[in-house]
C-alpha cells in the first residue's frame, strides 16, 4: 500500500513538473520578442558602459591627471593663488574642478582648492570646496573634515567646527591625528559652553591615546572643563 502511494506521489510530482515546464515553454514562446528585446538591451547597456569607460572616462581621467600636475607643484611651493588660478600655460585647481569634476583627479582638485583657500584666508570658499570633495581614503577624508573644522573656527561658527572635528576623529582612529582632532573638538565645545562634550573629548584622549603628545597636557583641559561644569 505504501509503495503504491509513493508511486502515485511520484507520478503526480512528475505531472506537475511537466505542467510547469509546459507553461514555461508557452510563456517563452508567447513572449519571445519581448525577451529578446530585453536580452539585447542588457547586452547594449554592457557594451555602452564598456565603451564609456574605455573611450571617454579613461582618456578624460588621463587628461585631468596631466592638468593636475602643475597645480600640485604650485601648491607644494605654497603658491596657493597660482595653484588655484593657474598660469598662462597650465590650469589651476578651479579650472580642473570645472572641466574634470567627474574624474578622480577633478575630485582631488576640490580638496586642493579647499586647502588653498583655507591657507589664503578665504574660509567660506574653503568650506564649499572641501565639502565638494569625497574619498574612500580614511586619511584624506579626516584631513578634509578637520580642515572644514578649521575654517568654521575662523568664521566663528564653533558649533559646526566641533562637529567637523569629531567627524574627522571618527575616521580610522590612530594615535597621530585622532587626538589632535579630539583636542580641537574639545576646545570648540568649550567655546560654545558645551563642557560635557568637551570633557568627553579630553577624556577619550586620556584613555585611548595616552601616549600621544596631546595626552601630556590633557589633564589641565579635563580640570578646566570640570570646573566650568560646577
Amino acid at each position: 500500500m505504501s509503495k503504491n502511494k509513493n508511486k502515485q506521489v511520484s507520478e503526480d510530482n512528475f505531472e506537475n513538473l511537466e505542467e510547469v515546464l509546459s507553461k514555461t515553454e508557452q510563456y517563452i514562446e508567447n513572449n519571445q520578442k519581448k525577451l529578446t528585446t530585453i536580452a539585447l538591451g542588457i547586452v547594449l547597456i554592457a557594451v555602452a558602459v564598456f565603451a564609456y569607460q574605455k573611450y571617454y572616462a579613461a582618456p578624460l581621467e588621463k587628461r585631468a591627471q596631466d592638468q593636475l600636475f602643475q597645480a600640485q607643484r604650485y601648491f607644494e611651493q605654497d603658491s596657493f593663488k597660482l595653484a588655484l588660478n593657474g598660469d598662462e600655460n597650465y590650469p589651476g585647481f578651479l579650472d580642473i574642478t570645472d572641466e574634470f569634476g567627474s574624474t578622480a583627479a577633478g575630485n582631488l582638485s576640490y580638496y586642493y582648492a579647499g586647502i588653498s583657500y583655507l591657507r589664503i584666508g578665504e574660509f567660506q570658499k574653503a568650506i564649499d570646496f572641501l565639502e565638494g570633495f569625497s574619498s574612500d581614503d580614511f586619511i584624506l577624508s579626516s584631513l578634509s573634515k578637520a580642515a572644514i573644522g578649521d575654517a568654521y573656527m575662523e568664521l566663528g561658527d564653533n558649533d559646526k567646527a566641533a562637529a567637523s572635528y569629531m567627524e574627522a576623529s571618527s575616521f580610522n582612529a590612530n594615535s597621530f591625528t585622532t587626538p589632535i582632532y579630539l583636542q580641537k573638538a574639545g576646545i570648540a565645545y568649550e567655546m560654545i559652553g558645551d563642557y560635557q562634550n568637551a570633557l568627553s573629548a579630553y577624556q577619550t584622549i586620556e584613555k585611548d591615546f595616552s601616549k600621544s603628545p596631546e595626552a601630556r597636557d590633557v589633564e589641565k583641559y579635563i580640570t578646566h572643563a570640570k570646573l566650568m561644569m560646577k
